[in-house]
């Protein structure tokens, strides 16, 4: 995010490689990338995931983008120090469900391999099977869940607005809650089946305005509104909280 090299016009395409950059006595993966839209070599630090990545306007600025991350270390170890540890899907691990705390404890039978319910008054999220196989089945259960969930709201909002998705895809992006393309293939993070469900409600609604209105413009808005009371509060949820949904079962960069 610092110095500059000369961008080239004629790459029209893509290129990424991945390479280790020593962060105070430690070997951190780093993803180097050639954009052509890129004006400058930048570093990028994600701030929930800590994935680190630098960015190259052209071919050649690539073969230096190692040597510009490395002289951006200093500034690099500032970012990761602030990324939040990440939090384990792991038996007797406290997580967020639908936007409250639920304990992950081993269920001894039930008909499904993950299933919610009380331990006492507390909610709970129980696990069956081996101990070891806890982690996936819980990741599988909260990534169906979301599915369904999703596809849902996205189908009742659709039809108040009379409009078709040409598709729904559920995935773990790491920058983007959800997003809608031009071919209107809506695309959404599972993680939003952590927060509350008003917030969920709210990126859908924000993501099937825009098969009417691919801005955000006064008009898109208006779309919003017509599908949601309140916009403001879901917003504000997702800036406080955002961070600590990410560090449940942290993605891996690729």
């Amino acid at each position: 995010m610092r110095k500059t090299a000369a961008p080239s016009h004629s790459a029209s395409r893509q290129l990424a490689s991945r390479e280790l950059l020593r962060i105070d006595g430690e070997f951190v993966p780093v993803t180097l990338k050639h954009n052509p839209r890129a004006r400058r070599l930048i570093v990028k630090v994600h701030p929930s995931t800590g994935e680190i990545t630098v960015v190259a306007p052209s071919r050649r600025a690539l073969g230096h983008a190692l040597d510009f991350a490395r002289g951006e270390s200093d500034w690099i170890a500032k970012k990761l120090a602030h990324v939040p540890a990440p939090i384990p899907l792991a038996l007797d691990q406290l997580i967020l469900f639908r936007g409250e705390e639920h304990i992950i404890r081993k269920g001894e039978s039930g008909s499904a391999p993950v299933w919610t319910g009380l331990e006492g008054a507390r909610p709970a999220i129980f696990v069956g099977g081996r101990s070891e196989h806890a982690p996936r089945r819980i990741l599988d259960f909260l990534k169906r869940e979301a599915r369904k969930a999703l596809e849902e709201r996205t189908f009742a909002h659709a039809a108040k607005l009379e409009v078709s998705p040409k598709r729904i895809t559920v995935r773990d992006t790491a920058s983007r809650w959800g997003s809608c393309s031009s071919t209107k293939l809506l695309s959404y993070s599972w993680r939003l089946i952590l927060a509350p469900d008003f917030v969920l409600d709210y990126v859908v609604a924000h993501e099937v305005a825009h098969l009417r209105e691919m801005n955000h413009g006064m008009r898109f808005w208006r779309l919003v509104r017509e599908l949601v009371d309140d916009v403001k509060s879901p917003q504000a949820w997702l800036s406080r909280n955002g961070i600590l949904l990410h560090s449940y079962a942290p993605r891996v960069a690729g």
